[in-house]
């Protein structure tokens, strides 16, 4: 009676081995796909590219955005007001998906690194990205003196001094946005960096064009 029992049990040993070495390589097969799927869509961290763009990024819209505020309550152009208002609603709406962004990944909206750090080494910064402010650290951000000049002044002065300041500040925008793409393989921000490259490129062209018929040329770019 033993030696019947005794039986299938040893046939059935080889089959359990085969079912162990399966289910093991099958394990090591999955935990690589998640290995490989974390380190391309994990959560970027802190001192990430990507934090550093969306914080530093949406800071550069801010400012992009108060400018074109302050020029259209002052001109009466209307294809520099209509310039002004896309400037506003684009760069207002990237704005809410940068903190958006941040709010998903669980890091804060702002962070005590300095701008720009994210990009030392990588064509911006160094040293230099320990600057104190953003106007002085961000490319192509206007200074507050700039800034009170476009808030003071008046008319065809108005018009030509913010299609200066808004040409240096996309290029600026655009400087940063190449950077992220050189850093980062995050689908989403990427998509995002290349719409700002290639919206504020043809931006920047409109805008050159407007300067000119006004009789001026574009600032040194940053």
């Amino acid at each position: 009676m033993s030696t019947d029992i005794d039986a299938p049990v040893e046939t059935a040993r080889p089959a359990r081995r085969s079912l162990s070495a399966l289910g093991l390589v099958a394990v090591l097969l999955a935990v690589a796909a998640l290995v490989v799927f974390f380190t391309r869509s994990g959560t970027p961290g802190d001192a990430s590219p990507e934090a550093g763009f969306a914080r530093d990024m949406g800071v550069h819209h801010a400012q992009a955005v108060e400018m074109s505020f302050v020029l259209r309550d002052k001109t009466s152009d209307e294809p520099l007001r209509s310039l002004a208002y896309d400037i506003i609603t684009t760069q207002s709406t990237q704005r809410g998906i940068f903190m958006g962004w941040l709010q998903q990944w669980g890091l804060d909206q702002s962070s005590g690194r300095p701008a720009m750090a994210w990009m030392s080494g990588h064509g911006h910064g160094g040293p230099a990205s320990s600057a104190t402010t953003p106007a002085a650290a961000m490319p192509g951000m206007a200074t507050e003196e700039e800034m009170n000049r476009l808030r003071q002044a008046t008319g065809r002065d108005a018009e030509v001094l913010f299609l200066q300041l808004m040409i240096r500040h996309h290029q600026g925008g655009v400087e940063m946005a190449e950077g992220l793409l050189k850093l980062s393989d995050r689908d989403e921000v990427r998509a995002l960096a290349q719409h700002i490259v290639d919206g504020q490129n043809a931006e920047i062209r409109m805008m050159k064009d407007l300067l000119a018929k006004r009789g001026a040329q574009p600032l040194p770019a940053p």
